[in-house]
Parts: structure tokens; C-alpha cells; sequence
């Protein structure tokens, strides 16, 4: 299995318009797979890409050849955020909301959490720790009064 998550570098470190919020939420995403990448053999992944996409570049994957798409004035647009899995069969899954992204990888780091000796979470923005909340998926973020 492989895992292949694509972020806006400029949209990651503030520079684009996209707001605190949308910045947090990339970082929590970027760490997130970072904390996978680290443990990929405990999740049976062979192979973890974490691809920061500029301006000034055309934007491929790293790996898995896959690139979602919208609609904007009658143009095609390449999402520039998107998390691509690989299954062992070949099936790919494209995750392009960014609140399933990071479920997606807030879950996979809850289950590195639960084999690893010590603590494998991450500390996740307000943002990012309400959504992971309201999935419910045993994930913790940030706790009120740190």
C-alpha cells in the first residue's frame, strides 16, 4: 500500500489567501503524515509521499498518478490538496475534502498510537482537532487548558 498526500507549499506556509484556518489544517496534515511516514511498517505501507506543490511548478504526483480535479468559470482547476491511497490490489482511493484527509491520516496515526511504545500523536490545531472530534475516531487534539 502506498499513501501520497499533495499540499499547496504556499497555501501551507500563509501566503496564499486561504486563511489561518485552511494553513493549520494543512500543517495538521503535513504532521500527520509525517508521524505515518515515520511508522509506515507498523501500518503494512510501503512507501509515504508528502508533495508540496508551488506556483512555479507544473504540480505531478510524486508517485501515484492520480490528480483530482474541479470546475471554476468554466475551467478545469487541479486541487492542489488531496491524499491518494493505494491499495495492494491497485485500487486507488482520492480523498479531495480536506476534513476526510485528515481523518483519514489522524486515524492511521490513532492506530500507530496503539502498537508503538510512547506517544506517536500529534499535536493538532483547534481546527484540526474539532474535526478529528466530531469523527470520532479516538484521535486527540489539543486539550482545553493546555
Amino acid at each position: 500500500m502506498r499513501l501520497e498526500l499533495r499540499v499547496c507549499q504556499h497555501c501551507l506556509d500563509g501566503d496564499h489567501e486561504a486563511g489561518k484556518q485552511k494553513s493549520a489544517l494543512l500543517q495538521d496534515m503535513v504532521a500527520c503524515a509525517e508521524r505515518v511516514e515515520e511508522h509506515k511498517d507498523v501500518l503494512d505501507l510501503e512507501e509515504v509521499h508528502i508533495r508540496k506543490v508551488r506556483d512555479d511548478e507544473k504540480g505531478k504526483p510524486a508517485a501515484l498518478p492520480v490528480v483530482a480535479a474541479t470546475i471554476q468559470n468554466d475551467q478545469v482547476v487541479l486541487n492542489d490538496t488531496q491524499l491518494v491511497a493505494e491499495g495492494q490490489d491497485g485500487t486507488m482511493l482520492l480523498y479531495a475534502n480536506p476534513d476526510d484527509i485528515l481523518t483519514v491520516l489522524a486515524g492511521n496515526v490513532d492506530e500507530i498510537d496503539k502498537v508503538v511504545p510512547g506517544d506517536a500523536t500529534v499535536d493538532l490545531s483547534p481546527a484540526g482537532a474539532e474535526i478529528i472530534a466530531d469523527a470520532d475516531l479516538g484521535a486527540d487534539g489539543p486539550q482545553s487548558g493546555e
